[in-house]
């Protein structure tokens, strides 16, 4: 039985059973469909974070964990995401839609003191979730059939420390832990046998890596203007992703999927320890304090090289070029709530890993599945929130495109609607005077 992805699995197969795959035909490929950062802020701007250092105290980044010169608030986050995607190919004109609902981040961070701070998170990472049955019958009468189903999530964990080294200058480190299973299965049968041939796949992550970030601010403290550089790199993977593989033939009992009469036609084991490679970000930014900042940013990740199905894929480098920024247009104002809002804006463009040619196979010529978008988003401060201690609703929304209709390969258009609150104090903390 071949072990390849053709055209009629991620068009026709996807579209058969668009509810029940994942919010990207492409995250069968692979550990699924990577999320680029889940934190309300940063998408709302677009995704520039290595140059962003918030102007207010209750705010810390973990993208760039230099960027926490500011911060001195105790923070706790919680934000979910809702995408629509809307999917067109021009296979037989076919459409379909997906919706979906899940908890996007959860953090804590605090001060240690006034130059170390420190940050706890946690994300989805990747996710897959699809169940896709093709079809073709032959002249003879005979029908063959392919099902393609997967599922399971990897998560990241994340532990960020912060250090200022003086008013300009800033280093910081996260570690990342990257854990989850993720399971394929790919059965084939015909009309004219009770037997199945499967291919079970089994994925155990459990992955290590490091992010050190540094940045540089300078403050016009006549103009109140102030320029922002910032960069990082993530290295140092300390395990890998184990996959065992399983080539048989079985019968089902029944439709809880019980097998009898399994034969076992191949098993092997094999590691993939370039799962999470080099990644590097570079930005820069410009604003005035406490009222508004734009930024420039260039994401860079070295492919991946994973064993899929028994064979060994390469995917591609890739880039991503950010471009956002927010506007507050005047916090003292207490007779208009609107002019105390935080808008924020910003837009991307995202050359994907995926190349992808005309048999539906990874390949260094085919096609690259890139992704852009414009997003916006406000941060609503609640009622008690001062600038100092700015607590608030965070809302953000994402439009955009990925993938193209060339090769009878899927369009997929999305909008994404995020919500979360940031609740920050002065926590923890023991009171100098009673």
């Amino acid at each position: 039985m071949k072990k390849i992805f053709v055209v009629s699995f991620i068009s026709v197969g996807y579209f058969l059973n668009a509810q029940s795959l994942s919010n990207s035909p492409y995250a069968t490929y692979g550990i699924g469909d990577v999320k680029y950062d889940n934190t309300i802020e940063t998408a709302s701007m677009g995704g520039i974070s290595t140059a962003f250092i918030s102007d207010f105290t209750s705010s810390f980044n973990f993208a760039n964990p230099a960027n926490n010169t500011n911060f001195e608030l105790t923070s706790i986050k919680l934000e979910a995401t809702n995408e629509n995607n809307y999917f067109k190919s021009n296979y037989n004109d076919m459409k379909s839609t997906k919706h979906s609902t899940y908890l996007s981040n959860i953090a804590l961070a605090f001060p240690i003191s006034s130059k170390v701070k420190m940050g706890l998170s946690y994300q989805p990472y990747s996710s897959k979730a699809y169940d896709i049955v093709t079809e073709k019958k032959l002249d003879d009468g005979t029908l063959y059939e392919n099902r393609f189903n997967g599922s399971g999530t990897l998560n990241t964990a994340q532990v960020a420390v912060s250090y200022k080294i003086n008013q300009e200058f800033a280093v910081g480190a996260r570690a990342n832990l990257y854990f989850g299973d993720l399971y394929d299965l790919n059965e084939f049968r015909t009309s004219n046998s009770e037997y199945i041939n499967g291919y079970e796949m089994k994925n155990r992550v459990r992955n290590f890596n490091f992010t050190l970030g540094t940045s540089y601010q300078k403050l016009n403290t006549r103009t109140d203007k102030k320029l922002t550089i910032g960069a990082t790199a993530t290295f140092g993977n300390s395990s890998n992703m184990t996959t065992d593989y399983t080539n048989s033939t079985y019968r089902y009992t029944d439709t809880a999927g019980n097998k009898v009469d399994q034969s076992i036609l191949e098993e092997k084991s094999t590691s993939s320890k370039n799962l999470l490679p080099l990644q590097a970000s570079l930005g820069v930014g410009y604003g005035s304090e406490n009222h508004w900042f734009v930024s420039g940013q260039v994401d860079y990740k070295k492919g991946e090289t994973i064993t899929y199905f028994g064979q060994t894929r390469q995917f591609q480098d890739s880039y991503r070029v950010s471009a956002g920024g927010w506007y507050l247009p005047n916090y003292n104002n207490f007779r208009s709530y609107f002019s105390r809002v935080i808008y924020r804006y910003g837009a991307f463009y995202e050359r994907g890993n995926l190349s992808i040619n005309g048999d539906g196979q990874l390949d260094p010529n085919g096609k690259s599945i890139n992704k852009f978008g414009i997003t916006a988003g406000v941060m609503l401060p609640f009622k008690n929130s001062s600038i100092t201690r700015m607590s608030g609703l965070e809302l953000g929304i994402e439009l955009g495109k990925r993938g193209t209709l060339q090769n009878n390969l899927i369009n997929q258009n999305f909008i994404n609607f995020k919500i979360g609150f940031n609740f920050a104090d002065k926590w923890f903390r023991k009171a100098l005077y009673n």
